[in-house]
């Protein structure tokens, strides 16, 4: 099977290049071609034989090319990288519709549980009780403009037809198609003229659900009830959330009137879904009252439409549904603030709710199930239902996310000005709590209309009015949470109830309540060391106690990128695991169930990796079939631009999060002897780590030097400001930058720097290793996602990046430091995995690096050129675009590398 997949990537990618090759030869010139050609094939001789002549080769036909060659190189080379993208996409979407025909999937995760004596019975009640939920956010690492995304999904459909057709005249249509397609995205630009602004990342956001969730989730939830027998009603345990429009900290264009424009942007996708559907129902549901049987229900609803057409006297249902298009077309306005696309003659009052929208549709499901027989369980009827539920009218649960210390500024600014406490901020800890505690006893407020506030505090105020008003247009699922950045201390989620009860979002009593729920969020190594005691102090507090007692439960976000920034990767891995492990004890020991929620990056050094195998390699009991992660950057789009790989994606999480939560717990997950190996192996990659990032003298101008950090800054592909900070410091950066850079110049540090030190200085002997990676999965999921970064870095490249820093002194003191710790750490996962290099026991993923790096490397050493020539002063815009398009292009190559 695995040559089989590998035979066909290989000649998806021929066929597709083919195609590209010939609309270059017949748009670009035939001298434009060979040129192009030429390198290919030196880079691939290159990478085939690795000689000295046939580097110099390469060197040679790089060199040679002018600036508006580079420039037209560069951009054919970044699109043979997403035509191979293309090309993997296709496979993995025939493999996806195998999967449906064989069933794999949840199918093969019931067998796997069956055969460790959980029954279905034991995963059904588990389903009854989950929730699952994927978050999109709108983290910029995502390179591709949509247009292009746009593209590439065109000639995906045209790939598919291909297989799909049955004529020679059929094929020969679809293959003029493809290469119209083909031409029109060569001719494409793919960078962004201008920054995106949060509109437009709500719309790119949105786009996902319109392509894909919308329909996709229906069809899931039917596969899984079929899967259970064909009489289970599943509720709506699996859901999509959103950041876009809700996410704050460190964004100033998230407005008040951005979450506005993000509902209605939302509400006008879902909307319009549902008048399309019941639009078609209407055409299709064409049964005659005097032929078909009728509920008191159901011509209780029919004759409440108002629809008095002769021609649908006696048809009932068609009435009905009219009856819901009437009100439906009635809520668009309310809701979007637009005219319904296709509006209705019939007047009607618009719905109080999506619940009053289900249960008409439930009439016309019901009715046709009791007069017409279960065949009428399923299809379009009951898709729209399900549909409904899981999207409502909001379409996504957006959260709210703010940092800590703009709340601390704000609360301090009210409470002064309310005549409360004049310098809040100068107040320890303990007397912060109680003060805080006090303001939620009672039901003063401290904001008034009056007063003059900073423009910061009257901008949070506004977003928080916005939020009631939302929840109060859009029900409560609109919004329920409310993430905490940089969480240190209980005070930091107090804070948030007060600015909450501001807009009645919180409300003081005995019990209190709270229609959106604090979370805190765990990012740095110290943050999550202290999470437990934090959690432990803040449940012990009387008001929390009452307030968290309804719901019986916690959600606690934990960040894979920062603590990776702060710590190494190692480290925070295993300070991410036990971290979780030590809040699920704290609250429990409140009575309370917790809820993770995984702030997961592409990137291995942002916690990205397979999600299927890092689920597994969960501690046990964490899940318990309640969980939501982030889907960030370019992630979004390999994952769920495509419905049946959306389809594919959101079966395998579900999957997941059964076996974490049902298997029995091997005796590996729980033997202390591994525990400690592992605190020893995490405080030596923590101290190898931090001496070199934030220990040694001038490491943040190498690296301002030694990546296109700088340029990435000057790239259009996110809202959000790089850095938090006006300053030129590790600390003020970003996750997302740091990460993206590294990969950019292939050094990958974020991903591995500190496990060869780990592994030869920790005290942990060799066989120990070797014995954690083959008994724990925890370890073996940590090493393997190690070893894929490895694997697409290249430390030649990187020294070729460091020659970029001024002071070569300081240049060829840190690269020599990372130079080493890579050939440890490369030996290191080499012995301890039995592997004479790297992937030698994954030859599939093997395969599909290796026949990239020919088309990424000349990127990355063009890069370079370009990099000099701009940071010296050249400032001609075709050498600004050059350095754009590599960028775009290697992260095309790299898939998930920011």
């Amino acid at each position: 099977m695995a040559q089989s997949l590998s035979n066909d990537l290989r000649a998806s990618v021929r066929f597709l290049g083919r195609v590209l090759g010939d609309v270059i030869k017949a748009h670009g010139g035939t001298a434009l071609f060979n040129q192009i050609e030429e390198i290919r094939q030196a880079s691939v001789a290159f990478h085939r034989e690795g000689s000295s002549e046939s580097a110099a080769l390469l060197e040679r036909r790089l060199m040679g090319l002018d600036l508006a060659d580079t420039v037209r190189f560069v951009h054919s080379f970044t699109c043979f990288l997403q035509i191979t993208n293309i090309a993997e996409d296709q496979i993995a979407r025939r493999n996806a519709r195998e999967c449906d025909v064989r069933g794999d999937g949840l199918t093969a995760c019931l067998h796997d549980l069956a055969r460790e004596g959980v029954e279905p019975p034991e995963a059904l009640a588990l389903l009854n009780r989950a929730l699952i939920v994927p978050v999109i956010t709108a983290h910029p690492s995502e390179v591709r403009r949509k247009s292009v995304l746009d593209r590439t999904g065109a000639i995906s459909g045209d790939l598919d037809a291909l297989e799909r057709a049955t004529g020679e005249a059929e094929r020969a249509a679809i293959l003029a198609d493809l290469a119209r397609q083909v031409a029109i995205f060569w001719r494409t630009r793919l960078l962004r003229s201008v920054r995106p602004g949060v509109a437009d990342e709500i719309e790119t956001a949105v786009s996902y659900f319109e392509r894909s969730f919308l329909t996709e989730l229906p069809r899931l939830y039917t596969r899984w009830r079929r899967l259970f027998g064909g009489t289970v009603e599943l509720p709506s345990f699996l859901r999509i959330g959103s950041w876009v429009g809700g996410d704050r900290d460190g964004n100033p264009f998230v407005t008040a009137a951005v979450l506005r424009q993000a509902f209605s942007r939302q509400a006008r996708a879902a909307l319009s879904f549902y008048l399309a559907k019941v639009h078609a129902l209407g055409a299709e549901l064409s049964l005659s009252g005097s032929l078909a049987g009728v509920t008191p229900a159901l011509q209780a609803l029919a004759e409440a439409s108002g629809d008095a057409s002769p021609s649908r006297a006696d048809e009932p249902y068609r009435r009905a549904l009219s009856g819901i298009y009437a009100r439906l077309s009635a809520s668009y306005p309310l809701l979007t603030g637009e005219a319904a696309p296709r509006p209705t003659h019939l007047p009607a009052q618009p719905y109080g709710s999506p619940a009053e929208f289900r249960a008409d549709l439930s009439v016309i499901r019901d009715a046709l199930v009791e007069m017409e027989g279960s065949t009428f369980a399923e299809g379009p009827l009951t898709d729209l239902s399900r549909a409904a539920d899981v999207f409502g009218f909001h379409l996504a649960t957006l959260d709210l996310r703010q940092n800590s210390a703009v709340h601390a500024r704000m609360v301090g600014e009210l409470l002064a000005g309310a005549g409360v406490c004049a310098d809040y901020e100068a107040l320890n800890e303990d007397a912060r709590c109680i003060l805080l505690a006090g303001e939620l006893g009672h039901g003063r407020l401290l904001y008034s209309p009056f007063a003059r506030y900073s423009d910061e505090t009257q901008r949070e105020h506004a977003v928080l009015q916005a939020a009631a008003d939302a929840r109060r247009r859009f029900g409560p699922d609109a919004i329920k949470a409310y993430i905490v950045s940089n969480t240190t201390a209980v005070s930091d989620l107090l804070e948030v109830y007060v600015l909450l009860k501001e807009v009645g979002l919180f409300r003081p009593g005995s019990p209190p309540a709270a229609d959106v729920l604090a979370e805190p969020l765990f990012e740095t190594i110290a943050d999550l060391r202290a999470a437990p005691d934090t959690m432990q102090a803040y449940f012990a507090l009387p008001v929390v106690r009452d307030l968290l007692a309804a719901a019986g439960l916690q959600e606690v976000m934990i960040g894979y990128s920062d603590s990776n920034k702060d710590g190494s990767y190692l480290t925070s891995t295993w300070e991410l695991h036990q971290g979780s492990l030590a809040l699920l004890e704290a609250t429990r020991a409140a009575g309370l169930k917790l809820q993770l929620f995984h702030g997961r990056g592409g990137a291995v050094g942002r916690g990205g990796g397979s999600s299927f195998e890092a689920l597994l390699a969960q501690p046990p009991g964490t899940i318990d079939g309640r969980i939501r992660v982030t889907e960030q950057g370019e992630v979004v789009a390999n994952k769920y631009a495509d419905p049946h790989l959306a389809r594919q994606s959101l079966e395998t999480l579900t999957a997941g999060v059964l076996l974490a939560s049902l298997r029995r717990p091997r005796s590996a997950q729980a033997d202390p002897a591994h525990a400690e190996a592992m605190d020893a192996l995490a405080q030596a990659s923590l101290t190898a780590y931090r001496g070199l990032v934030y220990d040694t003298p001038g490491f943040a101008d190498y690296f301002y030097q030694a990546t296109p950090i700088a340029e990435i800054a000057d790239l259009n592909i996110g809202s959000r400001p790089t850095s938090r900070q006006a300053s030129r410091s590790i600390v003020g950066l970003r996750a997302i930058p740091w990460v993206f850079s590294w990969s950019q110049s292939r050094a990958m540090l974020p991903g591995w720097y500190g496990f060869g030190t780990a592994a030869a200085d920790a005290g942990v002997a060799m066989s120990r290793l070797k014995e954690l990676y083959e008994a724990w999965p925890f370890f073996r999921t940590t090493l393997a996602n190690m070893e894929m970064v490895l694997a697409k870095g290249d430390i030649h490249i990187a020294r070729r990046y460091a020659g970029l820093v001024e002071d070569q002194g300081l240049a060829e003191a840190i690269f020599g430091r990372i130079h080493d710790e890579w050939d440890r750490t490369c030996d290191a996962v080499l012995e301890i995995t039995g592997q004479a290099q790297l992937l030698e026991r994954n030859p599939d993923l093997a395969a599909v690096i290796r026949s990239r790096l020919p088309y990424i490397d000349p990127l990355n050493h063009l890069q370079i050129e370009l990099i000099r020539r701009r940071r010296a002063g050249d400032a001609d815009d075709a050498v600004r675009e050059g350095v754009h398009l590599t960028i775009n292009g290697i992260a095309a190559g790299l898939r998930n590398s920011g």
